[in-house]
């Protein structure tokens, strides 16, 4: 759900016959058996039976790290939206003001030349500001400012706002770890070959970057030396990502002098003045260990490391936007040594991407209006009633949750919130200032403006009427705490919602997504909210025993599993998704039955009925990953790999061995089959 982007620049920008701006959206159909490789007995290797032909037809793009049917499905979103901003870009006198705004943030960032002539010249102002750090005690206010402009991690900690755990209805503030600049604390921490190698790279990386500012090669050398220092022990610090899926773990609320008692060299009360806000009664300290080590880096490194530790954490978080020898150096890295993306990707790409982050409902607005039908939505929210009736059947008949947990579970699913398409209300933008020929101070103030709109949220009642992705992006997701599941305009497109399509592919494509994130709210973390978003325990002790058990299951199969070459699954942080992929697979395909339990349904293409609903399931999940990527998702990505999804679901249930007429010892039929849901 958190903003991740690719960061690159391409120069000249060469735009091929594919690669131009759509004025529609391609139709591709939800099951293609075109797709299918015949040669594969669906009962060994039903993902390749079901992608083999698709993914020999559509080879990774030299720009991607990994290429699937959303990832297809999301450039194509792409060249929608960069049709929408060209047109967008030219000053009209009957542009909106969210026209305007979008058109000329766009415009600023495809003037590539503008931006190289700038240089580091946008910097100038933050890092002169470091520059005059005297003291540690002066770290906060500056520390603030750098924070309301970070789009990803922030140096040292992050802070914002968030729903308290203990009561979902308000917003307080939350205190996260944060300052490192590898993509996760493992890499400062495992003492493997290939971790080494890429700290040595790291290294590299920062000494180049540091170069690019005009340092020599000797300080650049001590300078990156000193940020792994601090980074190393603010990772040693923190908690594994396993470890933050349980929300007890996250949750710490400590009164303000708690807080200044964790931190006594920082200075709390400026900082929040710096940031625009009150004096925090209380605060959610996400991880305390890691605030423990930020004040033992605080009273022992002396003002110099930090202002190197911060001009790094500066210049890392713009490079995206700066002259092309930046944003080269950062692919370098980012890109082409930890993915293995061997190019970079095209500037309109990325300057999309960065007006959906930074304008997504303003933009949004205006792709829901070309591309989303009501009759869209209607079919969309029918089906994900279907579902839910569904859960509540599968809910009732459960044998191994007592009545008064089943009473609870009930209660959470009928409060679940459906949303579907774009928000209620869009955002308002009025305030937000976008000039032509401004790019980088144009991200400067979106950023601003995003950050300061999240802390003025703390305080107040939960807007539960809230998106946190925009309609055109190719994604849905379940919040736990708002107890909602959101499926923008984005993802509700062919191929992995077709109107033109029987139903069975539907429901084993879009509808076993709607499955998969209405089971959220009952896998090993969402399951820990009530009905109101919450943190409570609502599960007899017995009970939740019998869920730890069935969910070990899941773990204990997809730990066999290989990401590549020698690195295993890491299934306890995939355990969430894994165990919503089977039981929402399993909620669609009853759900499908019921809708049709009163048709005479036919093979259409020599599949049967239920074999499409199979290979409709499928084939949302055609497609393939970079090694190196995949070195980096085994750490850093909750999901398991796309055969695995696949494999891994159909292989625990007897619905697609009778489809498919598997027998017993095959490789899709599983001796002891996993079901939590």
């Amino acid at each position: 759900m958190r903003r991740v982007y690719l960061c690159a620049l391409a120069a000249p920008l060469l735009i091929s016959a594919q690669d131009r701006p759509l004025t529609s959206l391609p139709y591709t159909p939800s099951l293609d058996v075109s797709f299918i490789d015949r040669a594969v007995d669906p009962c060994q290797d039903f993902y390749r039976f079901a992608c083999g032909t698709w993914n020999k037809q559509n080879p990774i793009p030299p720009d991607q790290a990994r290429w699937d049917v959303y990832g297809k499905l999301e450039t194509e979103n792409l060249r929608f939206l960069w049709g929408i901003l060209e047109e967008a870009a030219v000053a009209t006198a009957g542009r909106t003001s969210n026209q305007q705004k979008i058109g000329d943030y766009f415009s600023a960032c495809m003037d590539q030349q503008a931006v190289e002539r700038a240089g580091t010249t946008p910097l100038a102002p933050r890092l002169a500001e470091i520059g005059k750090l005297a003291r540690v005690s002066d770290l906060p206010v500056v520390l603030a400012h750098l924070h309301l402009a970070a789009d990803d991690r922030a140096p040292l900690f992050a802070f914002s706002s968030s729903q308290d755990y203990a009561d979902s209805s308000h917003v307080i503030a939350f205190a996260f770890a944060s300052g490192l600049g590898l993509p996760d604390r493992d890499y400062y921490v495992n003492t493997d070959a290939k971790s080494q190698e890429t700290r040595a790279r790291y290294l590299e990386h920062i000494v180049k970057t540091f170069e690019l500012t005009g340092d020599s090669a000797a300080t650049a050398q001590s300078e990156a030396q000193t940020v792994m220092d601090i980074e190393t022990a603010l990772a040693r610090a923190s908690l594994t990502r396993v470890d933050k899926r349980d929300p007890y773990k996250m949750f710490h609320k400590l009164t303000s002098a708690r807080l200044a008692k964790l931190t006594p060299s920082f200075n709390w009360s400026a900082y929040f003045r710096a940031l625009g806000i009150p004096a925090q009664a209380v605060v959610n300290v996400t991880e305390p260990k890691f605030f423990e080590e930020v004040e033992r880096q605080l009273k022992t490194r002396s003002i110099a490391d930090w202002k190197t530790y911060l001009r790094w954490h500066l210049t890392r978080e713009q490079s995206r936007y700066l002259s092309s020898a930046f944003v080269n150096a950062d692919f370098d890295f980012y890109n082409k040594y930890l993915r293995g993306v061997s190019e970079l990707q095209p500037r309109w790409k990325r300057c999309v991407r960065f007006v959906d982050r930074d304008l997504g409902e303003a933009l949004g607005e205006v792709f829901v209006e070309k591309t989303f039908t009501a009759d869209t939505k209607g079919r969309a929210l029918a089906m994900t009633r279907e579902i839910e009736e569904a859960m509540q059947g599968d809910l009732e008949q459960l044998t191994w949750m007592s009545p008064d947990t089943k009473k609870q579970a009930l209660a959470k699913l009928h409060a679940t919130v459906n949303k579907i398409g774009y928000p209620e209300r869009w955002r308002d933008y009025s305030s937000l200032t976008i000039r032509p020929g401004e790019f980088l101070e144009d991200v400067d103030r979106a950023i601003i403006f995003e950050s300061r709109r999240q802390l003025n949220k703390i305080g107040k009642p939960v807007d539960r009427t809230e998106w946190e992705i925009t309609p055109p992006t190719v994604n849905a997701y379940y919040d736990p705490q708002m107890n909602d599941i959101n499926f923008p305009a984005g993802v509700l497109q062919p191929p992995l919602f077709d109107a033109r399509m029987d139903d069975a592919p539907n429901y084993g494509n879009t509808g076993a997504t709607i499955g998969h994130e209405l089971t959220h709210g009952f896998d090993d973390e969402g399951r820990q909210f009530d009905a109101h978003g919450n943190l409570k325990d609502w599960w007899t002790p017995e009970d939740a025993k019998r869920f730890e058990e069935r969910a070990a299951c899941v773990v204990k199969e997809y730990g066999q599993f290989t990401v590549v070459d020698d690195v295993k699954l890491n299934s306890k942080l995939t355990e969430g998704e894994d165990v919503a992929d089977l039981g929402g697979t399993l909620l669609a395909y009853i759900a499908w039955k019921n809708a049709t339990r009163a048709l005479e349904l036919k093979p259409i293409d020599g599949f049967t009925p239920d074999q499409r609903f199979f290979i409709g399931m499928a084939q949302w999940a055609c497609g393939d990953e970079r090694p190196e990527s995949k070195r980096v998702s085994a750490i850093t990505n909750p999901h398991s790999p796309l055969e695995d999804r696949i494999n891994g679901v159909v292989s625990n249930m007897p619905e697609f061995q009778k489809a498919f007429a598997c027998k017993a010892g095959q490789p899709m039929v599983r001796a002891e089959a996993c079901r939590v849901w």
